[in-house]
């Protein structure tokens, strides 16, 4: 497996992996977002032609990742599913039952649209918008977390550094030439950072990182930081 980079967010370590995951260090958690799960299986209940081995890919993927990191907990921001309950469910249920014993916590995103009790069988605990763990917050869409404290200007708390999701972010890197070519990224702004989509079935957002942020691309199987 390639080498993953490290950035460092207040004392602590993340290791960015081309699979388009973190592996938190300290926490020993693997962070993701945006898996959309079940998605190609909703394209195809629309009678579009996807196949079902990129559902199938993403899992494999997801698999590889926990067996190289071994991490005690997954914590995902949103979008672990795309839509209604259908047949790709009971792969990830399968799925699932192989690694019952690592804690699954979710925050939910605006696709996961499942009952509780869904959630409740599968082994996964979710938090309806934001999750606190160790310092660091977790939520799907950070421009909901904006107006949040925009609604309560008032406080004079300082919030955690949050990890977000929802935009699938990329950033274009040009070529030698007049040529550019878009990527999926890590982005860390100062208060807060965007994961890629672990899909790969998923379209991109361009960020465009300002001084004293960060983007890190994922260009084949590596990662590289975009200055």
């Amino acid at each position: 497996m390639s080498a993953a980079i490290l950035h460092t967010v207040q004392n602590n370590s993340f290791w960015l992996s081309h699979s388009r995951c973190i592996f938190w260090e300290e926490e020993k958690a693997l962070i993701l977002s945006d898996l959309h799960f079940g998605k190609t299986g909703h394209f195809r209940k629309s009678g579009i032609a996807v196949p079902q081995n990129v559902f199938k890919e993403d899992l494999q993927r997801l698999f590889a990742q926990i067996q190289f990191y071994q991490p005690k907990q997954l914590i995902i921001a949103g979008d672990l599913f795309h839509s209604e309950e259908n047949k790709e469910m009971d792969l990830f249920l399968r799925w699932r039952n192989d690694i019952a014993h690592i804690p699954v916590q979710l925050i939910k995103g605006n696709h996961d649209i499942l009952k509780n009790e869904w959630y409740n069988a599968a082994g996964i605990s979710v938090s309806g918008f934001r999750l606190h763990v160790a310092g660091f917050s977790f939520i799907h869409d950070i421009d909901t977390f904006d107006k949040e404290l925009k609604i309560n200007s008032g406080e004079t708390r300082v919030s955690n550094y949050t990890f977000s999701g929802h935009i699938h972010p990329g950033i274009s890197i040009k070529s030698n030439g007049r040529q550019s070519l878009c990527f999926p990224c890590f982005y860390f702004g100062e208060t807060y950072a965007v994961l890629p989509a672990y899909s790969r079935f998923t379209g991109l957002a361009l960020v465009k990182p300002k001084k004293n942020e960060f983007a890190f691309a994922i260009v084949n199987q590596s990662v590289m930081a975009v200055k």
